[in-house]
């Protein structure tokens, strides 16, 4: 029996696993085959506190990791396969070994959704960007594509102006889905252009990103655009399928928490990270779920006990 298992390995997930070692609890942590999340993608992190000249997301990952370690942390690059959250003690299934524990903390994540080009994954961290917050000062003085037609989307492209020459928004229609104070405030940015009916065939460029093929919908003309960055803003799924069914989420599949903490509808299960985050998706804030999961566990427990 254990006392917390945690599902998940970016910084929700090791920041939990760190606190809930600290605190005695001997957490067993599946971290899946692909441990650290969407910062294992990620070739430069200069906002994450504590690190004067930047990290690169692989090695604030594998400090994550030794720290968790050195606490005793148990961790499995293993995947999970299915979960019951139905009956207590919960039920965690791992190449077909069940694992009997007294409380979960979901830190699955979520993944940025991609256009499905073969460029985007290999230039992924080379110009290719799913986060403006995270990248947008490496892009300062230069002229970025960017894809989206929702509030997230405005929003990107206005905080992008900050830093970039002109940001260029391609959209498959010719008007946006964002709320109309959002598309106000884009419109009115004159570094912001839009290029309608379009989609993105290509993302130019080896070992960095040096334009994008677009083909517009309604005239099938086909044209290269020079660039120094691509960034998509068309939304995050989160990784919830193993919880369909068992837990409360939202309309997007997002884990829903309780006001102020981490607690999900089922006592005893704790959700941190971005599975339930879709408005900040920042490894700060994803590790500082982390830390109030772990709390939480490890005050439920102590009440469960008497």
């Amino acid at each position: 029996m254990e006392n917390v298992i945690i599902i998940g390995s970016g910084p929700a997930g090791l920041t939990a696993a760190i606190y809930t070692a600290r605190a005695n609890l001997n957490p067993l942590v599946f971290e899946g085959y692909q441990y650290g999340g969407q910062l294992m993608t990620t070739t430069e992190i200069e906002n994450f506190p504590g690190f004067e000249e930047g990290i690169s997301g692989p090695e604030l990952m594998e400090e994550m990791r030794a720290q968790a370690q050195r606490f005793q942390a148990r961790l499995v690059q293993k995947d999970v396969e299915a979960i019951n959250l139905l009956q207590r003690p919960f039920h965690v299934t791992v190449e077909g070994e069940v694992h009997e524990a007294r409380t979960v903390i979901f830190a699955t994540g979520a993944n940025a959704r991609m256009l499905g080009l073969e460029a985007e994954k290999r230039l992924l961290g080379h110009g290719v960007s799913t986060c403006a917050t995270c990248d947008g000062f490496f892009y300062t003085g230069k002229e970025i594509v960017m894809v989206g037609g929702g509030d997230s989307a405005m929003e990107e492209a206005i905080f992008l102006t900050r830093f970039a020459t002109k940001v260029s928004v391609v959209h498959r229609r010719d008007e946006l889905r964002a709320s109309k104070i959002m598309q106000e405030r884009a419109f009115k940015n004159e570094k912001i252009q839009f290029i309608w009916n379009s989609v993105v065939e290509d993302i130019l460029g080896e070992a960095k990103v040096t334009g994008v093929r677009l083909r517009n919908v309604k005239t099938n003309d086909v044209t290269d655009m020079p660039c120094d960055g691509f960034f998509l803003a068309i939304g995050h799924v989160p990784n919830t399928t193993l919880v369909q069914g068992q837990l409360e989420l939202d309309a997007q599949g997002y884990i829903i928490t309780q006001n102020k903490n981490t607690a999900t509808s089922v006592p005893g299960v704790f959700a941190a990270g971005d599975v339930q985050d879709s408005k900040y998706r920042q490894a700060i804030t994803a590790a500082g779920s982390g830390c109030m999961a772990a709390l939480e566990v490890e005050r439920f427990l102590e009440a469960e006990e008497g």
